[in-house]
């Protein structure tokens, strides 16, 4: 073999080699990137979307072709902290992601997706397929408040929502419009007795500060962005 050919033959050798050493360590590098990528937009506990999450999925289903209108759900689950004061901070976690698993059920029933925001506060995004919001709250009302098992030696937990919803357009924005207006309505059924849900009419304003339980989640960009200016 001449000199040239084996100079080649040895290259091609040696970039071979190379290609297989290195292509592990890239298949571990997406697989990180993978995994990054993933709890930047989902809640470690539950598995759901997290707000930023919710925010990229509302991005998607909006722009769709044949996007339309879309029901915002907002769920805050009444007077959970003496769960965790009863049973702990373990099982009040077992607690939010039982029910954040029947939240995402019901979303994905009605073709929709799911999100927890925080502490006991979880969204829904769900198309709109029918023009009674309140058959939708009343699903979601009835299935969080069934007890929740924490284990064959334990009493079953028992915790009710107040739900919030509002139709809204493809092209109204999730935080300012969509999420604001199913926030006042979820605070109007907690003004009402709780444990029910109420559907965003226009004009609706937001109950008397004293029924508010700390800021509310229009109010939270704003503050976020005070912090951190």
């Amino acid at each position: 073999m001449s000199l040239p050919l084996i100079m080649i033959a040895t290259t091609l050798v040696a970039f071979t080699l190379g290609g297989l050493t290195t292509w592990p360590l890239i298949r571990q590098l997406q697989h990180r990137l993978t995994d990054a990528i993933w709890q930047l937009e989902h809640d470690p506990l539950t598995g759901l979307l997290n707000r930023a999450g919710l925010l990229t999925a509302h991005t998607t289903l909006t722009t769709a072709d044949d996007a339309g209108p879309i029901m915002a759900v907002l769920i805050d689950l009444d007077d959970f902290k003496p769960v965790n004061d009863t049973h702990g901070h373990d099982r009040g976690n077992d607690v939010l992601a039982q029910i954040g698993e029947r939240i995402h059920d019901i979303a994905t029933l009605h073709g929709g997706i799911a999100a927890r925001l925080s502490g006991d506060e979880y969204a829904a995004l769900l198309p709109v397929r029918t023009t009674d919001p309140a058959r939708i709250g009343e699903i979601f009302v009835t299935l969080i408040s069934q007890p929740v098992q924490l284990g064959a030696d334990r009493e079953p937990v028992t915790v009710t929502a107040s739900v919030g919803l509002a139709l809204v357009e493809a092209t109204d924005p999730l935080q300012e419009v969509a999420l604001r207006r199913a926030d006042i309505a979820m605070y109007h059924a907690k003004h009402h007795g709780r444990n029910r849900h109420c559907s965003y009419e226009p004009g609706m304003a937001m109950p008397a500060a004293e029924h508010h339980r700390g800021p509310r989640l229009r109010d939270r960009g704003q503050l976020n962005s005070k912090a951190t200016a």
